[in-house]
């Protein structure tokens, strides 16, 4: 009595049943359907290219030794794959599976196009799924006019603009945005999606973040609705992941999002990703995933310098249409060099203490708002910070103080730090000058005195020291 492909697929899917989870062989079995038996090859329907790739990839030696069992060791499979399109009838597109006797494991693979139809469930709830539809998540005040640049962020800005004129035609795909809290990431990816909606208004952007990605994939998982799930983030011209770090130790996840990010980079669509951290540094993560992530372009996003810091607090001000005196804005920027959002939210507790209480922002009512608001404002200066302080104003290396040059500038650099740092540390004459090369302390007691005498003696040296001074001031508050 010959057997029938229902026949032979019900024994089948009866030993697979007990071999994986119930919710598993719900979501990638029972979706199958047999088709054919013929000369010992069995034929089955899957739904989609992805279906085909996933039980390649996590069901084949459970399938492999099932089908040996009831066709012999010659036993074959073959996949249909449908593709739904609502334009033109393709009909199924059918993939051989390797013959597991030739211990062959490449298959033969071909991108199949998706076009989805209405009855694909949309994982941001939006009513009918249709490709113009989707909405892309993203902010509009989020763009590259209000995007400061800096040298702390230059190359991400540029890589990011270029890849906004040019999305999916440059190297920088993947682009891998990286930087700690509040530097702009999230501000910058955004922008990259609203400036590629403005010119190419065919394209469909999304923006989510991993734990939206992630819940929904869970949802799906439980809807038994993962077709639906892959099958609309195959939709995206443009996919913009935020905060990839929080795929750690995600296994599912990781595996659902290496398929789509393959099925989108393969088909010359664009990838923008966010991390906390540059893509090697990035733990519980599948290496596979990890080689995606360094196929494009990673650019890391520093701590804003204090040139930018004002350049940010001035662009907030103006967009607000508020003012505030110089000394003001200098001080917000020395006290709070962390990060932007930090930044912007001291600027915005100023502003709405002033109109709570009714008082002009001036330096003082500064200092006492911003003690409060950041902790680390009421800080012993450091002889680094003098240094530092000291070489930016006069635009000097900082490494060249502990160096044995008598240059005139680097001298006078060395010698203001010195007088500083006896003024404004506690610390003892022979610590501070090991903070210089090792000088001894009789070097720091000659220092301080030359400084002394030219402020006796020469008033443009005088008013120099003065601004310095005032700096330094500014950030012990």
């Amino acid at each position: 009595m010959s057997r029938t492909p229902e026949s032979v697929w019900s024994s089948v899917l009866n030993i697979i049943r007990d071999n994986i989870s119930e919710q598993s062989f719900k979501t990638w079995f029972e979706p199958i359907l047999p088709v054919e038996l013929k000369n010992n090859v069995l034929t089955i329907q899957v739904p989609s290219q992805f279906f085909y790739e996933w039980l390649e990839e996590h069901y084949v030696s459970l399938l492999r030794k099932t089908l040996q069992r009831e066709l012999g060791a010659d036993a074959r499979l073959e996949y249909r794959i449908v593709v739904e399109n609502s334009d033109v009838n393709k009909g199924p597109y059918t993939v051989e599976y390797p013959n597991y006797n030739t211990g062959n494991t490449k298959n033969q693979e071909s991108t199949v196009p998706l076009v989805v139809g209405t009855q694909i469930k949309n994982p941001f709830i939006i009513p009918g799924l249709k490709k113009v539809n989707i909405d892309s998540q993203l902010k509009s005040s989020f763009n590259f006019d209000n995007f400061i640049e800096g040298d702390c962020n230059r190359l991400a800005r540029s890589a990011g603009y270029a890849v906004a004129q040019k999305p999916a035609g440059t190297a920088f795909n993947p682009l891998v945005l990286f930087g700690g809290v509040g530097l702009g990431k999230t501000h910058l990816a955004q922008a990259i999606g609203n400036e590629i909606k403005r010119h190419y208004g065919n394209k469909t952007v999304l923006y989510v973040t991993s734990d939206k990605f992630t819940n929904q994939f869970i949802d799906a998982l439980k809807n038994n609705a993962i077709n639906d799930f892959v099958h609309f983030y195959q939709l995206i011209d443009v996919l913009i992941m935020d905060d990839i770090q929080f795929f750690a130790n995600k296994l599912k996840t990781q595996d659902i999002f290496f398929h789509i990010f393959n099925h989108l980079h393969q088909n010359g669509k664009q990838l923008i990703m966010t991390s906390d951290r540059p893509p090697r540094d990035l733990e519980g993560m599948e290496e596979r995933l990890l080689s995606r992530f360094r196929w494009g372009l990673s650019a890391d996003l520093q701590q804003p310098d204090f040139e930018t810091r004002i350049a940010i607090l001035e662009k907030k001000m103006y967009s607000d249409g508020i003012e505030l005196s110089r000394d003001v804005i200098e001080f917000v920027a020395y006290n709070i060099n962390s990060n932007v959002r930090e930044l912007e939210g001291a600027l915005i507790s100023l502003l709405a203490q002033s109109s709570l209480n009714n008082k002009e922002v001036d330096l003082d009512l500064a200092k006492k708002i911003i003690k409060n608001f950041v902790k680390s404002v009421s800080r012993e200066v450091s002889i680094d910070y003098i240094q530092k302080t000291v070489c930016e104003f006069f635009e000097v290396p900082q490494d060249q103080l502990k160096e044995k040059t008598r240059k005139r500038a680097i001298v006078q650099a060395r010698q203001l730090s010195m007088f500083l740092a006896k003024s404004y540390t506690k610390n003892s004459l022979k610590v501070i000058g090991k903070h210089f090369g090792g000088r001894d302390h009789s070097t720091v007691i000659h220092s301080c005195q030359a400084v002394q005498n030219l402020i006796d003696t020469d008033l443009d040296f005088k008013e120099q020291v003065d601004e310095i001074e005032k700096k330094i001031q500014m950030s012990i508050g």
